[in-house]
């Protein structure tokens, strides 16, 4: 072993360099293009998958967050887990337990996964809904929707109406729950 290390010693050449370099290459490359189908892929940025990661042409499977225009309205659906609140379009609506008080604490790569639901004018009541617990909250993405003092999430894994594939996932430093009629998580 001794030798080993003595004749590689000698020979600081480039040609040392190239095995590890060309390993650290393949492995960028193959980690850089998985699930990636925006422009600089030849894709066209659209998501082309579902929640439970069937894709086409190796598209990404969560669908891009819902576009904030207008009022949205916060009804209550029905899952096995209980009552628990929606927009009006079915799309689930979460809490996180790191935000403090109307707080949002989800910011950067979070808000990403897990956008925050805004509205450009007053949120408006559904079915099953309190209007006393709606509110507003400023956050850096402007008005945010709160329920109970929560500030309200979209996940971008919930592909269809009544998708609750956020349910208890444990992410950027806290817990997501669906939020239940009364303001509070929905848990078992």
């Amino acid at each position: 072993m001794d030798q080993l290390i003595t004749r590689l010693s000698k020979h600081r050449g480039l040609a040392l360099l190239a095995a590890p370099a060309a390993g650290v290459a393949l492995v960028a490359a193959a980690c850089g293009s998985v699930g990636v189908t925006g422009p600089a892929y030849g894709g066209n940025g659209s998501p082309t998958g579902s929640a439970s990661g069937r894709t086409t042409a190796g598209g990404n499977p969560y669908r891009a967050a819902p576009a904030s225009t207008g009022a949205v309205s916060i009804k209550v659906a029905m899952s096995g887990l209980g009552s628990f609140l929606t927009d009006g379009h079915g799309r689930t609506l979460y809490l996180f337990t790191r935000d403090t008080g109307n707080m949002s604490s989800c910011t950067g790569g979070c808000a990403s996964v897990w956008p925050a639901v805004t509205s450009s004018t007053a949120a408006q009541v559904g079915t099953g809904a309190s209007a006393s617990l709606l509110g507003t909250a400023s956050n850096a993405g402007g008005q945010q929707i709160t329920y109970n003092g929560h500030p309200l999430y979209y996940y971008v894994g919930d592909a269809n109406p009544g998708d609750t594939n956020g349910e208890r996932l444990n992410q950027f430093g806290g817990l997501w729950y669906e939020v239940s009629p009364s303001g509070v998580q929905v848990s078992q």
